[in-house]
């Protein structure tokens, strides 16, 4: 029951600081996160799970109880986690707590809303990452929009509530077409499932086929709802050209809801494709391989092309998540140990890069009142230890050795070189990336951080306080030590990924 524990405390927690006064509220929030926190770290330390949760592995911390019944069909509550589902809750806990106390500088009104909103996003992130039911993981899945949608529209910049629109109109469609073709999905496997339990649903499309839905034969019915589950995940990545809604959100949102963003949020389309598209449906995604790799290839060029072209730090951030995000769908599709496993290790570290990068663009913001790389200059000599921590992420995105970048990049690359026919092309183009990466990086910080110092406000630009630094400190002590050590998570991930390896016949 450690699960619903946790789950209990963090809504409980974001019910009790939405009922506190204002000035309390911060210290109260970050005192609740650090519960699921522990909690988090204690199933890490503890975990005794083996193989897939969706193809017959042992889960851990597992609880299955009937909940009611829909037709033909039983829904309960089941909630476990595996290799590739924990190390996604710990990343979550992990930025909750620090996207909170990155908090305190910018956010000085509504605080109580603001930071009972963050715990319940948090609550919403792990149900999705630890649910095992379609409905339940579908409840929690559409949940996180609210909170966050509220958080742009609120506490964002000028131009808010476009963004917050946009946000919500974007994954809401895209969650309506991902849930129509999964429903038509399990609807054309007519009796072979009595329920809507995503393992026995992913058993029973391992063993059979659907039968014609309507007027769609079963090879159809397959291909049509990978496509539908594809672009609404795609959505949520994002993937090129679903990307649209990102850069607007993430200028638009506060500092803490773009940790939130793309330190987790994002992660929940990777998590979904590799859990319904990537494992349920791996004879589409192996047939379809080449056109996926393609995306994945824009997605990383593109997306560096366009962060080389911003001048706002954050929308620099906002363009480089889309890239990074290609990186793991390239991996996905390998299906090898290490693509898929190089993937989900991606999944982590992005978490903890692009949290870092956009807590650091925060704190520049909050001295100079200016994100604009034009208008900054020299501020090293200012914030220098604000200015080594944005320099130290920047080389992580980079790929530097003894970061977690480096073992992302390097593990999918492994995986994908020679894994389908094309790959090599596919995964040398994503390769150059990188230098597209080091030049937007190398740029910004060149032009802000270094040189004569000049900021184009009014603001004299100071040392930042301890509460606003000590969040980059904790993030890049942990992306080294998973560039280090890798194998604090990603041994627990490759005995999660090697089945699905071994299901389609794939390469250790």
């Amino acid at each position: 029951m450690l699960i619903e524990a946790i789950l209990a405390i963090t809504l409980v927690g974001a019910a009790a600081v939405l009922l506190t006064p204002d000035r309390l509220a911060p210290k109260l929030a970050l005192a609740i996160s650090g519960l699921p926190l522990l909690g988090s770290l204690w199933m890490w330390a503890g975990f005794d799970g083996r193989g897939n949760a969706l193809l017959g592995g042992r889960l851990a911390y597992e609880t299955q109880v009937p909940w009611l019944t829909l037709g033909a069909y039983d829904l309960s509550w089941h909630v476990g986690v595996d290799g590739i589902s924990l190390p996604l809750v710990v990343l979550t806990t992990i930025l909750t707590t620090l996207a909170i106390l990155s908090a305190w500088t910018p956010v000085d009104e509504r605080q109580s809303q603001f930071y009972g909103l963050m715990l319940f996003i948090e609550a919403a992130l792990l149900g999705v990452f630890v649910a095992l039911d379609f409905f339940v993981w579908f409840v929690f899945w559409e949940a996180v929009l609210i909170p966050m949608y509220f958080m742009i529209a609120i506490w964002g910049g000028p131009r808010r509530r476009y963004a917050a629109i946009k946000f919500f109109v974007y994954t809401n469609v895209a969650s309506l077409v991902m849930f129509i073709g999964f429903i038509a999905l399990v609807f054309g496997l007519g009796g072979e499932v009595t329920s809507f339990d995503l393992p026995e649903i992913a058993d029973a499309l391992r063993t059979g086929s659907p039968d014609a839905f309507w007027w769609i034969d079963g090879p159809t019915l397959k291909a049509a709802a990978f496509a539908a589950m594809f672009f609404g995940f795609g959505v949520k990545v994002p993937i090129v050209p679903l990307h649209t809604w990102l850069p607007d959100a993430h200028v638009e949102a506060p500092t803490p809801g773009s940790v939130i963003l793309a330190g987790v949020l994002l992660k929940m389309g990777t998590y979904a494709l590799l859990r319904f598209n990537f494992t349920m449906l791996a004879d589409v995604a192996q047939a379809w391989a080449q056109p996926i790799a393609l995306i994945a290839v824009a997605s990383v060029i593109y997306g560096a092309m366009l962060a080389l072209a911003q001048q706002d730090l954050k929308r620099i951030v906002a363009y480089s998540s889309i890239s990074s995000m290609g990186y793991v769908i390239l991996g996905l599709v390998a299906y090898s140990t290490y693509g898929l496993g190089g993937a989900t290790f991606q999944m982590i570290s992005h978490g903890l890069l692009s949290g870092l990068m956009f807590m650091a663009v925060g704190v520049i913001y909050n001295a100079a009142h200016t994100r604009m790389v034009g208008d900054l200059s020299g501020l090293a000599d200012r914030m220098p230890l604000t200015a080594g921590l944005f320099v130290a992420g920047a080389f992580g995105y980079m790929g530097l050795p003894l970061m977690s970048g480096f073992a992302g990049e390097l593990f999918v690359f492994l995986g994908s070189f020679d894994a389908f026919p094309g790959s090599v092309v596919y995964t040398t183009a994503a390769m150059f990336g990188i230098v597209i990466v080091a030049g937007y990086l190398l740029f910004a910080m060149q032009r802000s951080l270094f040189g004569e110092y000049r900021v184009d406000t009014d603001y004299d630009v100071g040392r930042a306080a301890f509460h606003d630094v000590f969040p980059l400190l904790v993030a890049i002590l942990l992306i080294v030590a998973l560039g280090v050590a890798p194998d604090l998570f990603f041994g627990m991930i490759r005995d999660a990924v090697n089945p699905i390896v071994a299901m389609v016949g794939g390469g250790a």
